[in-house]
């Protein structure tokens, strides 16, 4: 690993992505850390190096370069890229980005935010996610390793640690690390929450997605015991948990990023009992299945009276992406005693409308849902006829101003 100045980063990748033997027909392509793990330093680096470029980052935050030349390119659509003219989205179930990098997507250069050195390795910290596959990736191509080592990034276990022998070049930041903004939870939510928590068992392992609705949830868990974590994220919520002795003691807590308070980000340093593992093993369906009391907990932005979900489109376009929501539903669903719950508003405050709809006209992310929850009640689905889903989702989910237009709807249903 060479560590160099910022502006000697810049001249080494303008010379190094320049000369790329038989890839010079198409721009490079870069993978960086997302979510709120971003390498800002390094990337900007890379900005002012590189004119025209793609750059794959998942869940990217503000920050990301827009201008001319630059391409983003994502699974996963965060606000960094949301609305962006350019954007290349992907769609892909979470588990299988990996198998990108090996293909049409193979980087030239991975660029990580990394600790600082420890005992001759460095740990990607809060974001391990798919950044194992794209380091392999671009070591087996011969292409370029930048690390963007943070003296405040936790040294987190698992397989976001490397060896500084696989790392070309780094540069020296000293930088607090991002936070998501505290959103209170309304009313609505805490009753969300409270009809979840009602659903999770003693002993039963948790994967929550992204949102106010599953940080709800986690509020409402701290009275249980033996509780296990196998989740592709989480945040302070789990921190609570813990510290509410929820948690079992022997069970690692296994997660693939990690974003939060400061409070959090120093409780995750060198904690042995948190263990960040890469998408292909935490998302893996078969790998969920197995883990005791699966519960996997998501949200959605509609869901329709065939039970299935959107959480990943807006009037046609792209909110989000697939995630992890479908791996987790799938594994959940297979698991012994396992649950797999979309927990949502019954009305969209903004627009004035239901969130329960009478089909999807938009892509479908997840379907056979177990249990789908608003804060007017729990509908069971599974195992339920069609026209027994129907009702049960117009009686205990949709809003009462949406009930009429509803049954309606239901009793047109083809089944």
């Amino acid at each position: 690993m060479r560590i160099v100045s910022e502006p000697v980063l810049v001249d080494l990748l303008a010379a190094r992505l320049a000369d790329r033997p038989d890839r010079s027909d198409r721009p490079p392509l870069i993978v960086a850390a997302g979510n709120f793990a971003m390498p800002t330093v390094a990337v900007g680096a890379l900005d002012r190096a590189v004119p025209v470029y793609r750059l794959f980052v998942l869940n990217a935050q503000h920050g990301v370069p827009e201008r001319p030349g630059v391409t983003p390119v994502t699974p996963f659509v965060g606000p960094g890229m949301r609305g962006h003219r350019a954007l290349e989205y992907l769609p892909c179930r979470l588990s299988l980005v990996p198998r990108l990098f090996s293909g049409a997507h193979r980087p030239d250069a991975v660029i990580l935010h990394t600790s600082r050195p420890v005992d001759g390795k460095v740990s990607m910290g809060t974001e391990v996610n798919i950044l194992p596959a794209a380091v392999e990736a671009v070591r087996a191509s011969g292409g370029l390793v930048v690390a963007q080592t943070n003296s405040r990034m936790p040294y987190t276990f698992g397989d976001g640690e490397l060896s500084c022998d696989d790392v070309d070049l780094a540069v020296e930041v000293d930088l607090p690390l991002a936070s998501p903004a505290l959103r209170p939870s309304s009313d609505v939510q805490h009753e969300i929450g409270a009809r979840v928590a009602a659903l999770v068992p003693d002993g039963a392992t948790l994967q929550l997605g992204i949102g106010a609705v599953p940080d709800a949830t986690l509020a409402a868990l701290t009275g249980r015991r033996r509780l296990r974590v196998w989740t592709e994220t989480f945040s302070d919520g789990v921190l609570a948990l813990d510290r509410s002795g929820a948690l079992a003691a022997d069970a690692e807590l296994v997660t693939s990023f990690v974003f939060g308070s400061g409070e959090l980000y120093a409780w995750l340093d060198r904690n042995p009992r948190v263990r960040l593992l890469r998408t292909e093993t935490v998302n893996d369906p078969g790998t969920i299945a197995r883990q005791p009391g699966m519960t996997s907990i998501n949200t959605a932005l509609q869901i329709d009276l065939h039970a299935q979900a959107n959480a990943s489109f807006v009037r046609g376009r792209v909110w989000s992406g697939f995630g992890g929501q479908p791996d987790f539903v799938t594994g959940a669903l297979h698991a012994t005693g396992g649950r797999a719950i979309i927990a949502l508003p019954s009305w969209h405050s903004k627009t004035g409308r239901s969130t329960v709809v009478r089909a999807l006209a938009e892509p479908t992310t997840s379907f056979q849902h177990s249990h789908v929850i608003s804060e007017h009640g729990t509908a069971q689905l599974w195992g339920s006829a069609q026209e027994q889903q129907a009702r049960d989702l117009i009686e205990h989910v949709a809003h009462p101003a949406a009930r009429p237009g509803l049954r309606e709807a239901g009793a047109e249903l083809p089944v």
